[in-house]
């Protein structure tokens, strides 16, 4: 056996870095993972990791063809080079799950990074709370960039954003802050965006999305939007495009994979019910309806916020107890003399993924928030806009059963049966927009029978029930790698596998 000086096994170990990564070592990085890959999975790894694009690739196969997984064997390969500055920035809501993957499957130790652990890492005298060898940090857009400068002091290694979509539209002035600071505060390091829908309202969104990876791929916006984006745009261009587009970006769809025979997917059996709102329904709809339709109101001023205006138009589908509540908010806001703000549709639990969505209906830019009048509304303004609200406000409340609502009540038990004879467990998946609307059909559905055999899940998950799964499961798994430390996630998970085992 040759003996080396520490300079030649320096030297060595160099030109062994320089190599590159091949199949075979791919191969033996994921030796221990726990999980069946599929062929296109393994291909979008490799194409991670071989991209000559070396500020990192766009992986946008379709919805269920396991991109968690496609970024989790980047991360193993990773890892296994022993480049463990590892960040992975995600919805709140997908935390835990991402957490669970990386442990579970491929033996990966994760940190959950949030307000709390945050602060306990500070008081434990860590200057830099997100530098740490032995473990993967996992954080949400919003405390990201709210953490952003400390973010820039770390040399990073990989950074993943999953539901990168969230971020097409940082290129615009009207982009938002939070876009912007995690765009500029990880510039250097390697970045793998997943997203299942790279495009969605128009090309430059894909000029977003390349522009966080690297802002020089494409030159500037007016070019961009010049070659490939006008009315006219020549069929050629955009051939160019997708070539320049082939070294950054993988996208696969499910019908390629599916007569690949690579995943057979459940069957999906439709059944669509009619109902017909009852009459003082309507007449709330197209009274409220009408009011958002003015052109000034006290309440949205003279350049109504559009965020707020598609807000309240999505609680007003929700249900009648959702809109109910939120008129109520309204009518106080104008009561102070206050104009519309965010707050007043907090109801809607998807409030942040619609505002990400809002950014891209404006493709000039701009900043779509309400400018502050130039006038203050008269008292006399005021009053006949509070005392008009609180019509609708108590019309909606005398309203007591929702045609909606009650059409699914009475459809639900026949359609799980349904289930149950193809093989299927009796349980259901009921999504609304409103919290309120939520807490209304719970308590529908405790009265048509379903009493006990109800799961809620929301942003706050406050109720009773919700706190009762959340203690089980902490006495449960007490001592065990399952509970991370962040109870927003915990509490995700606590409700999921309840949902799930029993």
């Amino acid at each position: 056996m040759p003996t080396f000086t520490p300079y030649h096994s320096q030297y060595l170990a160099h030109r062994i870095t320089l190599e590159g990564v091949d199949d075979d070592a791919f191969a033996k990085a994921l030796t221990t993972a726990r999980v069946d890959m599929n062929p296109h999975q393994v291909d979008a790894a490799l194409f991670a990791l071989r991209s000559p694009l070396s500020k990192g690739v766009i992986l946008a196969d379709e919805v269920g063809l396991g991109k968690t997984i496609e970024a989790s064997l980047v991360i193993a390969q990773k890892w296994a080079e022993r480049k463990r500055r590892i960040l992975l920035i995600l919805p709140a809501s997908l935390r835990k799950q991402w957490s669970q993957e990386l442990w579970e499957k491929f033996s990966l130790p994760v940190t959950i990074m949030e307000t709390r652990t945050h602060n306990e890492r500070v008081k434990a005298g860590q200057r830099r709370p997100f530098e740490a060898d032995g473990t993967i940090f996992i954080t949400s857009y919003e405390f990201a960039a709210r953490k952003a400068d400390e973010l820039a002091q770390i040399p990073w290694d990989l950074v993943v954003f999953d539901e990168a979509h969230r971020l097409r539209n940082v290129y615009r002035k009207g982009a938002s802050a939070r876009a912007k600071a995690l765009r500029d505060s990880l510039r250097a390091p390697f970045k793998l965006l997943l997203t299942a829908t790279p495009l969605q309202n128009n090309i430059m969104e894909l000029y977003g999305l390349v522009s966080m990876i690297d802002d020089k791929v494409f030159g500037d916006e007016a070019s961009f939007r010049t070659l490939y984006a006008g009315a006219r745009t020549d069929p050629a261009h955009l051939m160019v495009l997708r070539k320049r587009l082939d070294p950054i970006c993988r996208r696969t769809l499910r019908r390629t994979v599916q007569e690949a025979g690579h995943i057979s997917y459940t069957r999906r059996i439709p059944a669509t019910f009619r109902f017909e709102p009852h009459a003082q329904e309507i007449e709330l709809y197209q009274q409220v309806s009408a009011f958002l339709q003015r052109p000034d109101t006290c309440y949205l001023g003279g350049k109504p916020n559009a965020l707020i205006t598609m807000s309240l138009r999505k609680i007003l589908g929700s249900s009648t107890f959702a809109i109910t509540e939120t008129l109520t908010r309204i009518i106080h806001r104008l009561a102070a003399e206050q104009q519309a703000q965010e707050s007043d549709v907090g109801d809607l639990d998807t409030i942040d993924e619609l505002a990400e969505e809002m950014g891209g209906m404006d493709d000039e830019g701009g900043d779509d928030a309400a400018p502050s009048r130039p006038d203050r509304p008269s008292a006399e303004c005021i009053a006949a806009e509070v005392a008009e609200l609180t019509g609708y406000r108590d019309l909606a409340h005398s309203i007591a059963e929702n045609a909606k609502g009650e059409r699914l009540i009475r459809e639900l038990p026949a359609l799980l049966d349904a289930v149950v004879n193809k093989g299927g467990a009796r349980k259901a998946v009921i999504f609304t927009e409103s919290v309120r609307t939520q807490a209304y059909l719970a308590q529908r559905l405790a009265e048509a029978g379903f009493a006990g055999q109800i799961a809620l899940l929301n942003g706050s998950n406050t109720d009773v029930d919700s706190q009762r799964i959340y203690a089980d499961w902490l006495a449960r798994h007490a001592g065990t790698d399952k509970v991370s430390g962040s109870k927003t996630a915990d509490m995700k998970a606590a409700i999921v596998e309840a949902f799930r085992d029993e």
